[in-house]
């Protein structure tokens, strides 16, 4: 049935049949299945903000139906459920997004650099080449990550850890407890990438134990190491990262 329908779309779509869109009918669907992720105005959350005119994944209008109709693994899900008509609806809902007014941030981006460096961020993450990747790269997150959900990162880094970040820690059997990202496993085995950027890798029968975690993160939170107005200034820096415009 999932291939079926997103066969059906894409028929329709090459066959130069796409139906008009209704942007009342796709603001419907986007606030019901959409909004969850991507904020009702499309500022961002869990998903990447969508309230701008140029979107990575989706440069055009009959990329952006792609992506609507078949997802983007391992967070975003195909719309198999939607019909062609409401495929482009929410595609056209979705452009005119990029009308909405741009959050006004609180904060100096400037100083923000600062707080970055000063932090060591860069001993974890990578700016434009610059920085090691044991966390995720930061080079474009101001156009997949909302102010909310920057700051949230930042006084609460368990809240929401990706997939591919996901701590792991193990302990061999000479008593060695080894911390880190997973970053591979299947049944018989397990990698590790730690802080240092090595990669240990571990038969799962040979370790005393091993724990795998979504809930945990290598980040610390800086609620408290921080003051207000660094964490604002370290949001404004993060959510100015737009990669090349």
């Amino acid at each position: 049935m999932l291939r079926f329908a997103l066969g059906l779309a894409a028929v329709s779509f090459a066959a130069g049949q796409e139906p008009a869109p209704d942007l009342e009918a796709g603001r419907h669907v986007f606030e019901s299945q959409c909004a969850v992720c991507h904020g009702l105005k499309g500022g961002g959350g869990r998903g990447p903000s969508l309230n701008r005119p140029k979107l990575n994944k989706a440069p055009d209008d009959a990329a952006l139906r792609t992506l609507i109709s078949t997802g983007s693994e391992p967070e975003m899900p195909g719309a198999w459920q939607l019909s062609p008509h409401e495929v482009v609806s929410v595609a056209a809902f979705v452009r005119s997004l990029a009308a909405v007014a741009p959050e006004t941030l609180p904060g100096d981006p400037a100083r923000g650099a600062r707080v970055y460096t000063e932090q060591g961020c860069a001993g974890c993450h990578i700016v434009a080449g610059q920085g090691r990747g044991f966390g995720p790269e930061l080079t474009t997150v101001g156009t997949r990550r909302s102010r909310a959900h920057l700051r949230e990162s930042l006084v609460n880094p368990g809240g929401f850890v990706p997939e591919e970040f996901a701590s792991a820690e193990a302990v061999t059997a000479s008593g060695e407890t080894v911390r880190g990202i997973r970053a591979n496993e299947d049944s018989f085995t397990i990698q590790i990438k730690d802080s240092a950027g090595r990669f240990r890798s571990f038969r799962k029968a040979e370790l005393k134990s091993y724990q795998v975690s979504r809930n945990d993160s290598s980040m610390p939170s800086y609620e408290r190491t921080l003051k207000p107005d660094d964490v604002n200034d370290l949001v404004a820096f993060l959510a100015g990262l737009r990669g090349k415009e």
